[in-house]
């Protein structure tokens, strides 16, 4: 249960280059130029080729798209370029059948490809009436799949959780079971055909509903004995540090159980740099392959599939609780900014409070609040602190740790000693609840990178496997060899907010640039961020065009949505509130609709 394996599945023909469990975890792209642009589309794929991409998809909003994407392939193939090519369909059933002529694999929404553009009504069916809806799927399915048949032709059932159809959400909710039931329709007419290259996402912004709907999938495929491989990505993860982390949290959370066969990590950036950090997470969760076994089981009542959160007792209202706290190994001074870590360690051994870090802590006093770490060699029963560290190895035998059931004073520190990070953390934490040790648990993570890159993929997959999974009081995430100590502990508060477990800034939740694109993603996405960047109550999102929001924002506050060219419509929620705004005066609308509805604060 703690051990990784690839999760098997069956082999699907794309171009040249097959994708499934036989095969390494593949990477992929998108460009964000227009498909109509032959010359800078075969440039961008050229440079994502270049990059390292396996795959690269096209924004095809229509026939003539459609018909581009065969002569961008073409071009591609003359200057010896053989990368597979993937056409992005979006509403359009006739764009996707001439793309399936022209291209090697061809993306559609089970939430846009039958069913009309959303709402976001409520709808009634009777039984005969649903029924009557899964035949006109059906019936307009079948027809494309003859056709991708005969052109050797792969698809992807790409399903977002912000663009499912009004009958799905009206029946199901906008919930990641909703996403699951709306691939398996499309799934089964899949089967009943005996078209089997198929591949499926599931994708959220929301980092906690992908990870539920991909595991649900898996779930439901098991029960009906499909064994599709799967694209893995987090939507909209934004630019920098946190689109980084955010991908790495969700995406790998799940590879480090063995699932997925494709990856995209979507970043507001160049499209090409996106694949160096999904060239890397590839990399970092492969490594673990053939690691030592690690012994245990999933504690009594665990659902892996919505796993609740333990939550250790709380001491002296400083650990376990609501909030997970965050541990630094660095000098109170190079902390800059407002995301201050709860505790410093101290070289002496102690951990020092944050707001009492001046004093010296070479031993335990009451009076100057440090707090003591002990190992099990030198565990001190007879110190009676108002907090105690104990640091074990994750391969620690329970058996030893009995003692703590007595123990309420004492947090738990559990550093990794295996190469299977999260595997290893999480075996020793659900025996701790078998146990009955109800310890705050702490996540002791070390890494000798001196990469920002590196550094935030390692944290971000090993911690959020953990603490996706239910598990974890706190973070110690530690890079000795880093040379910016406040850059670690924002990561570590990134990792927590990508979570959510804790905000400690606004999340912004800005889609990866294409071809659909109304404006400078890039440009905007700074400029609405020195605005709004200290409203950390806030979830803002910046979509490029209207497929993306009001949809695949659902999880915003308000939104910035490019409605046309030079145009932008803002949202409060899935609500457009104001339409067609001039863009230089966008951002002052933003603001002023914010202050509106009583959410701003002064900076």
């Amino acid at each position: 249960m703690f051990n990784y394996q690839r999760r098997n599945t069956i082999t699907v023909k794309i171009g040249n280059t097959p994708l499934g469990s036989q095969y390494p975890v593949r990477v992929q792209s998108m460009t964000n130029t227009s498909t109509n642009d032959i010359e800078a589309s075969v440039e961008q794929c050229l440079r994502i080729a270049n990059a390292g991409a396996h795959y690269v998809r096209l924004t095809t909003q229509g026939v003539k798209e459609a018909e581009n994407l065969g002569r961008i392939r073409t071009e591609l193939r003359n200057r010896g370029c053989d990368v597979p090519l993937v056409a992005d369909i979006h509403f359009n059933p006739r764009a996707a059948m001439v793309a399936a002529q022209v291209t090697d694999k061809v993306r559609i929404n089970p939430g846009n490809f039958v069913d009309p553009a959303r709402q976001f009504k409520s709808l009634t069916y009777t039984t005969e009436q649903y029924q009557a809806e899964l035949q006109r799927i059906h019936d307009k399915l079948v027809p494309f799949i003859d056709l991708c048949r005969e052109h050797g032709t792969a698809v992807r059932l790409g399903v977002n959780h912000g663009s499912l159809s009004d009958r799905i959400m009206s029946r199901y909710g906008n919930t990641a079971a909703g996403m699951v039931e709306s691939v398996m329709e499309y799934l089964r007419v899949f089967v009943e055909q005996r078209f089997m290259d198929v591949v499926i996402s599931m994708k959220a912004s929301n980092v906690v509903v992908m990870v539920e709907a991909v595991r649900r999938l898996v779930a439901a495929m098991d029960a009906e004995d499909m064994h599709f491989p799967l694209h893995l990505g987090v939507t909209e993860a934004g630019f920098g540090e946190d689109g980084r982390i955010k991908s790495a949290v969700g995406i790998g959370a799940l590879m480090s159980q063995g699932l997925g066969d494709t990856i995209r990590v979507s970043l507001s950036e160049d499209p090409e740099l996106e694949v160096p950090v999904a060239n890397k997470l590839v990399d970092y969760i492969a490594s673990r392959s053939g690691h030592p076994h690690i012994e245990g089981h999933y504690s009594k009542g665990y659902n892996p599939l919505m796993p609740e959160r333990r939550i250790g007792h709380n001491i002296a209202g400083l650990v376990g609780g609501k909030n997970p706290i965050v541990i630094a190994s660095c000098r109170p001074n190079e902390i800059i900014g407002n995301r201050r870590p709860d505790f410093f360690f101290s070289t002496s051994g102690a951990l020092n409070q944050s707001d009492n870090f001046i004093v010296p802590a070479s031993n335990y006093h009451g009076e100057d609040r440090t707090y003591p770490l002990f190992t099990l060699h030198n565990w001190d029963a007879t110190i009676d602190a108002p907090i105690k560290w104990l640091e074990v190895p994750a391969s620690t035998p329970v058996e030893q740790l009995l003692f703590l059931k007595d123990c309420e004073n004492v947090a738990l520190i559990i550093k990794h000693d295996n190469i299977n990070v999260s595997g290893c953390q999480q075996a020793l934490t659900h025996a701790l609840i078998d146990a009955g040790i109800n310890c705050p648990v702490i996540l002791h993570n070390i890494y000798n990178d001196v990469d920002s890159e590196w550094l935030q993929v390692k944290a971000g997959a090993d911690l959020g496997a953990v603490l996706l999974n239910g598990l974890g009081d706190g973070t110690w995430l530690e890079a000795p060899n880093y040379n910016n100590q406040n850059e670690v502990v924002g990561f570590a508060f990134a990792i927590l907010q990508a979570a959510r477990l804790r905000t400690t800034k606004t999340e912004f939740i800005s889609c990866p640039s294409c071809g659909r694109t109304m404006f400078d993603l890039q440009t905007t996405v700074h400029r609405v961020q020195e605005a709004t960047q200290h409203l950390t109550h806030l979830k803002i999102g910046v979509m490029g065009c209207v497929v993306n929001g009001p949809g695949e924002m659902a999880d915003a506050d308000y939104g910035y949505v490019g409605a046309a060219v030079g145009k932008i419509s803002l949202y409060k929620g899935k609500q457009c509130i104001e339409k067609n705004i001039p863009e230089d005066e966008a951002i002052t609308r933003l603001v002023a609709l914010i202050k509106e509805n009583g959410d701003w604060v002064d900076p």
